[in-house]
């Protein structure tokens, strides 16, 4: 090769050396300047960026659940979880469980095989208190952290648990009014966050306000219309009732028929909504809403209604009695067919005291399906009350076209609907105050809430309101009932209706035993249901001798509680 080959292939060589000292001699300034936006500059707004992801909400506590009378029902603890974390050590485990085992109440050694055990993030103790963990915190000990976490207090145990519900803050699961009201529970005045460190420490700015930032925000207030008092007089009856018949369910609702509150509302079985946990599905049901059945006799009450709202019959008709009677293949029979035989002519007293099944279907079959049903449906049958808990069913009201004549004489007492405990209650209650149907509630709400919430319905008139309350409590002043008070004129009606088999046609052998009424009948104050499922021993199962003690004791107390002012001889 040339010399002259030679030095152009060296100068080729430094051009591109040089080229090359070039353009990485550009890159670096670049990236030096590139740096200096980003880190001098902060032209991808990191700052920002970190600042807020070490921004959080303040702690909230969800608001509490009280009675009408202020007694807490469900409130928000503090607690917890104290953690160890290993590679913050200064102490060795046994200088640590030296330490702590005073202050948690764990022997050294359980701490010493827990931190051995553990990995990197050692969990020590759960559910610690707010003054233990205030006290751990001032050791200063850099291998400790405390995570803060709101624990669902149900301060009186079992008491109206099917109304209040339970709250699962890990799944943010809810039952009962800790569902319904779940909003206010959660609303709190105003939204603070706060900037912390990885240890969840506040890092105190100038526009911090300490007090905000050190302050747990708190959901309102939600305040039942449940008096504790009669809630606890009706659990107390039910379980009394429940133990002594075996029965499998039961409930008791307490409503004033005015204005809708619900003042008691016992479910049986019941739970304990500080253990929901481990409490069965069958359990934390409240099947007063979803389950439906045949209301039975007490369902005349609402058959003599619609006779009289309808026309076709007046409140001195006279119905045909003759014991027993035959539609197609079905029998109607009056449960005490042995003892009376062929009533002949009877009142509307008469039909409502004897609880007569013929005369009942007679009512029924005076009217056309179409206008029964219409009644039946401004009453509620068929439709959810409104109640503000979650779960409730329709019931079942087929449509008049599908009403044959045997449906429609069985629907007269009782068999040819199915309902809900709470259907019942509106649907009564519209008897007792003039014809309207007001929407069953628990919660209290305020003058602007109600007008959204509760619905007033004018379900029949006033006076078919007040002509079936004079029979019902002439009916009952008649009898030798339980549901007959000493002090108060009560209209009510007692019912047994069997039992439908489970997943096939037919009824089983066991009962519903009931009894709805309100009291006094001369201005009603309080309206009560009763039903007990399947009572098995101590006696024949009827609604006068398993439902009305309990309405009894019920009615007397809740009178007592309330100071309703007697008014027996007021309606005669």
């Amino acid at each position: 090769m040339s010399q002259k080959s030679e030095n152009d292939k060296i100068k080729m060589i430094e051009k591109r050396v040089k080229i090359a000292h070039i353009f990485l001699l550009g890159l670096f300034c670049i990236s030096i300047v590139y740096l200096f936006l980003l880190q001098i500059v902060d032209i991808k707004h990191y700052r920002v960026k970190a600042k807020n992801q070490r921004y959080s909400k303040n702690f909230i506590m969800r608001g509490q659940i009280v009675d009408r009378n202020g007694v807490r029902l469900a409130v928000d603890q503090t607690s917890y979880n104290l953690y160890a974390h290993r590679e913050y050590f200064d102490h060795t485990p046994e200088e640590l469980a030296e330490i702590l085992s005073p202050y948690l109440d764990i022997d050294k050694k359980s701490i010493i095989n827990s931190i051995n055990r553990g990995s990197t993030v050692i969990l020590l103790k759960k559910d610690v208190d707010r003054q233990t963990a205030e006290t751990i915190k001032k050791l200063g000990l850099r291998e400790l952290s405390l995570d803060k976490k709101n624990e669902r207090v149900y301060p009186q145990d079992e008491l109206a648990a099917h109304i209040i519900g339970y709250y699962n803050p890990d799944a943010d699961t809810a039952s009962g009014v800790e569902l319904t009201a779940k909003e206010k529970l959660e609303d709190v005045e105003q939204d603070v966050s706060v900037q912390r460190t990885p240890r969840g420490d506040i890092i105190y700015e100038t526009s911090t306000d300490p007090v905000l930032a050190a302050t747990p925000q708190v959901g309102k207030t939600v305040t039942l219309t449940i008096d504790s008092a009669i809630q606890h007089v009706c659990e107390r009856e039910l379980l009394n009732m429940i133990n002594d018949k075996k029965a499998s369910r039961g409930s008791v609702i307490v409503m004033n028929p005015k204005n809708g509150e619900i003042l008691g509302y016992a479910v049986y079985p019941r739970y304990n909504p500080n253990n929901y946990k481990k409490t069965s599905a069958e359990r934390l049901k409240n099947w007063t809403l979803t389950d439906v059945y045949p209301p039975g006799s007490t369902f005349k009450t609402l058959t003599v209604a619609a006779g009289i709202e309808s026309g076709k019959i007046k409140p001195n008709t006279k119905i045909l009695d003759t014991g027993k009677m035959k539609l197609g293949k079905w029998t109607i029979q009056n449960y005490d067919y042995h003892k009376h035989p062929n009533p002949g002519m009877i009142n509307l007293v008469y039909l409502l005291e004897h609880s007569s099944n013929v005369g009942s279907a007679n009512i029924a079959m005076m009217m056309s399906a179409g206008e029964f049903y219409t009644i039946l449906s401004n009453l509620g049958i068929g439709k959810k009350s409104g109640i503000d808990l979650a779960g409730e069913s329709s019931g079942l009201l087929p449509k008049a076209f599908k009403w044959d004549m045997s449906r429609q004489a069985t629907m007269g007492y009782g068999y040819g609907a199915s309902v809900t405990t709470m259907q019942m209650v509106s649907a009564v209650s519209a008897l007792a105050n003039g014809g309207v149907r007001v929407t069953p509630h628990v919660i209290k709400y305020s003058p602007e809430e109600e007008v959204e919430k509760i619905q007033k319905i004018q379900a029949i008139s006033p006076e078919t309101a007040k002509i079936v309350t004079e029979l019902l409590a002439k009916s009952v002043s008649n009898s030798k009932s339980y549901i007959n008070l000493d002090k108060y004129t009560v209209a009510g009606k007692t019912g047994t209706s069997r039992k439908p088999k489970e997943g096939k046609k037919g009824f089983s052998d066991q009962l519903y035993a009931s009894v709805i009424g309100y009291l006094p009948a001369s201005d009603p104050q309080i309206l009560i249901y009763v039903v007990i499922d399947s009572a098995s021993t101590g006696g024949p199962v009827w609604g006068n001798t398993v439902a009305a003690p309990v309405f009894k004791e019920v009615a007397n107390q809740c009178a007592r509680i309330l100071n309703i002012p007697p008014d027996k001889n007021v309606v005669e």
